[in-house]
């Protein structure tokens, strides 16, 4: 075959969480708990395990809040996500 090769671009799509806000001191910056439930590898019992990510938001929010954050380019050192929408 001669000529160009096709290059398949794989699009990666916008990984989506929810979580709780537990800090919004920041500007247009809101820390959202997100939280994961398994049960342990040994024992069965069902874990709750917690990570907090930072998220873009112009809206205000209070602390307590649900939200929808999506998966974004990087906005700042630390910050790769945007609120999507509020749940609750």
């Amino acid at each position: 075959m001669s000529g160009k090769m096709s290059v398949v671009k794989e699009i990666k799509s916008n990984r989506i969480k929810e979580g709780v806000v537990v800090s919004n001191k920041m500007q247009n910056t809101v820390t959202v708990r997100v939280d994961r439930r398994f049960p342990h590898p040994k024992y069965g019992k069902i874990i709750t395990r917690g990570k907090k990510y930072y998220a873009h938001t112009v809206q205000e929010l209070a602390v307590g809040q649900k939200v929808k954050i999506i998966e974004t380019r990087p906005l700042s050192k630390l910050k790769r996500w945007r609120v999507a929408q509020v749940l609750a």
